[in-house]
């Protein structure tokens, strides 16, 4: 019988093949690489036991206490915006500048120098936006990647996180998980035509230029950092979420150089620890679809997709983008 490449029906417990566009093999789960409808067919065969299973509620549950355990996240005093126009769903390709003054009134940088951000901020200048040149990754870089991931496990929201899924038999140490988070983030892989030019740490928080357009660039320190310098201009947003406190989620028009981005939205006043954290959560549990959280008491939702064309480690798969979802 045929099976659909991306369907695990007929196919559970199946053997490992790394040409398969997903798995349908026990260890699946743990590599982050199970078809879709892995539940509806294989569980609980493919999970020890039911608890490995990551529930809607689980998520609800540990994402509240990720927002609770952000403790760099901004005051209300460390950052003054000026959100000016809000753009209707159909301004948002005009490419017109509505807004004349900048986003950030006022950004205490103080922030900037908690290890987080610092290690954060470091990295920020180590990649070439325009696809399909290669990254030239330097050891000083590779010594970046591992402080930044040093600094953001010595958080107690990273801790909670790992503690999360090596409960769920995700990771069976603190080592492997951050092994596999230099993998997932920093890995390079390419969006072009087999150069090595792009990685998901490089998309979603530094930003990239593919086909003329901002692709990704969904970090609030980042845009604050251009906008500073004047390399980014703010032309309106289209969406501010319900939060009277940061985090904050807001969804944006901006020109980078030159390069316009009709919908980047972001986090604004979050650790980096925060975003990374969520990010990676919602890649983990439900990758390539809508990831339904809570941050404090309202709903949000993250969606992250998997970059198919390439793997690493045993068929495990790199983060290709990862954003809030803004209405």
């Amino acid at each position: 019988l045929y099976t659909a490449p991306d369907s695990c029906e007929g196919r559970c417990g199946e053997p490992y093949n790394e040409e398969d566009e997903c798995h349908c093999d026990t260890d699946c789960e743990r590599h982050h690489s199970c078809c879709e409808d892995y539940y509806r067919h294989c569980w609980p065969e493919g999970f020890s036991s039911s608890r490995d299973a990551i529930t809607d509620e689980d998520l609800l549950r540990i994402s509240e206490q990720l927002y609770k355990a952000d403790h760099n996240k901004a005051k209300m005093t460390d950052i003054v915006l000026n959100p000016q126009y809000q753009a209707s769903p159909d301004e948002t390709g005009d490419q017109e500048d509505r807004s004349p003054q900048p986003l950030y009134k006022y950004v205490n940088e103080e922030l900037f120098s908690k290890p987080t951000y610092a290690s954060f901020i470091k990295l920020l200048d180590n990649y070439q936006r325009v696809t399909g040149r290669e990254e030239e990754v330097t050891a000083e870089e590779l010594r970046e990647q591992d402080n930044f991931l040093k600094e953001v496990m010595k958080t107690e929201l990273m801790k909670k996180l790992f503690a999360f899924l090596h409960k769920k038999n995700r990771y069976g140490s603190e080592q492997e998980f951050i092994a596999d988070l230099k993998e997932m983030w920093f890995g390079l892989y390419s969006r072009g035509d087999g150069e090595q030019d792009s990685s998901g740490f490089e998309h979603v928080f530094s930003g990239e230029v593919k086909k003329g357009k901002v692709s990704g660039f969904h970090n609030w320190i980042r845009f604050y950092l251009l906008e500073k310098q004047g390399i980014v201009n703010y032309f309106s947003h289209n969406f501010n979420g319900p939060w009277d406190t940061y985090p904050d989620v807001l969804g944006l028009q901006f020109n980078w150089d030159g390069f316009y981005k009709e919908v980047g939205s972001a986090f604004i006043g979050s650790s980096p620890e925060f975003e990374f954290g969520l990010y990676t959560l919602c890649f983990i549990a439900r990758p390539g679809r809508a990831c339904h959280l809570s941050l404090g008491g309202y709903s949000l939702s993250i969606q992250t997709y998997t970059w198919t064309k390439s793997t690493y480690g045993n068929g495990k798969k790199f983060i290709a983008t990862a954003y809030v979802i803004s209405p």
